[in-house]
């Protein structure tokens, strides 16, 4: 993503906004907290404020660049929104978070959505897991 991205969606190009979305394309992980992306900028010498850092994060998520997710039990986290849909496994006793696709479960959700009588506008599926001794 570049300056011209943010600009196409209304956002003013500012060193803040641009290392955020550095940030956030760096990371392998791409589920970050707020926490998380200040105390990276500040490893990288970075001066940008934690509230900035809500605040960026919050203009981002209204304009459609990053998703923000509430799993349960945890800290809001934000990844980038790549345009293609996913769900999610939280691993209940690490925190970590593990992205997935399904064919079937989507067409499966699809059914069960006209079963009812409904056309499905979204959705959003998190499956809480633990590892299997």
């Amino acid at each position: 993503m570049e300056s011209q991205d943010l600009r196409k969606v209304g956002l003013k190009v500012t060193h803040p906004r641009m290392r955020i979305l550095e940030l956030l394309e760096a990371k392998a992980s791409r589920h970050l907290t707020a926490e998380d992306i200040y105390r990276q900028l500040l490893d990288h010498g970075d001066e940008i404020g934690l509230a900035t850092v809500y605040r960026v994060l919050t203009q981002f998520e209204a304009a459609g660049l990053v998703l923000k997710h509430n799993f349960e039990g945890g800290q809001a986290v934000y990844e980038l929104d790549r345009g293609h849909h996913h769900d999610h496994m939280v691993d209940v006793d690490t925190g970590k978070i593990i992205e997935f696709e399904s064919v079937e479960i989507e067409k499966l959700q699809q059914e069960i959505a006209d079963r009812h009588g409904y056309i499905l506008e979204e959705h959003s599926l998190v499956l809480y897991v633990r590892k299997k001794r």
